[in-house]
């Protein structure tokens, strides 16, 4: 079966649940999946988990679905820029686990690669080590951190072809990568979709084999901080 989709909508279609754990790429709104998001938001999807590594704005990105309370949990790094996440997180609203950025990626590679857990010094001695098995190697301790295997990845790339492989353009390869790695089921939406063999093969960051469904659609691209200087 082909693996492009319409719509987004359509590339949902199937495999969105209630109180799935969702692999979300982008950083801010740096390469987010912006289409898929708003059909999240349409398709009235509750209780979902997602792992992203901030949840967007207040009106744009991730931060959308907070605002419909269709996200019961959080697993980031950042709460960032958005209010509601924040209120939320401290009205006990809303779940949030905590990860050290570095940890967070990690977690979705491994999940990725088959590896169900691995050691880490970061968050020693932290609230992040709590409740998580800790080991000494070489008179260093370290903590063991679980791989994330999400039901479903959406992320966002520049250019991709009909057979799923991708190609992000610039800082906008972020998380988008190890999460297309952990889903399950991967959906990505493209600015520019081509035919097989249109990619330079040495350019291709995410091979088809990650990549279940794929869309190409128009994107806002909103920036998250516009910042200017006197002529």
């Amino acid at each position: 079966m082909g693996k492009v989709y319409g719509t987004a909508a359509e590339a949902l279609d199937g495999v969105l649940t209630d109180g799935m754990l969702i692999a979300a790429g982008g950083f801010g709104l740096c390469g987010i999946p912006e289409l898929l998001i708003a059909a999240i938001r349409e398709s009235g999807a509750k209780d979902l988990t997602v792992a992203s590594n901030n949840c967007g704005v207040d009106d744009f990105g991730l931060g959308i679905l907070l605002k419909t309370r269709q996200i019961s949990k959080m697993i980031s790094s950042y709460v960032g820029e958005n209010d509601e996440f924040m209120r939320q997180y401290l009205s006990g609203e809303l779940e949030l686990e905590f990860n050290p950025q570095g940890t967070l990626a990690e977690r979705l590679r491994a999940g990725g690669a088959g590896i169900p857990g691995f050691y880490t010094a970061t968050g020693v001695g932290t609230v992040v080590a709590e409740g998580k098995e800790h080991k000494e190697f070489d008179g260093k301790t370290y903590i063991l951190e679980r791989g994330i295997r999400a039901d479903l990845a959406i992320v966002k790339a520049w250019k991709g072809d009909t057979q799923g492989n991708l190609v992000y353009r610039k800082t906008a390869n972020n998380f988008n990568h190890p999460c297309a790695m952990a889903g399950k089921v991967t959906i990505a939406e493209v600015e520019e979709l081509v035919e097989p063999g249109q990619l330079d093969p040495e350019h291709i960051h995410t091979p088809g084999i990650f990549v279940q469904r794929i869309i190409q659609g128009p994107h806002e691209k909103r920036i998250e901080k516009v910042t200017t200087r006197a002529a």
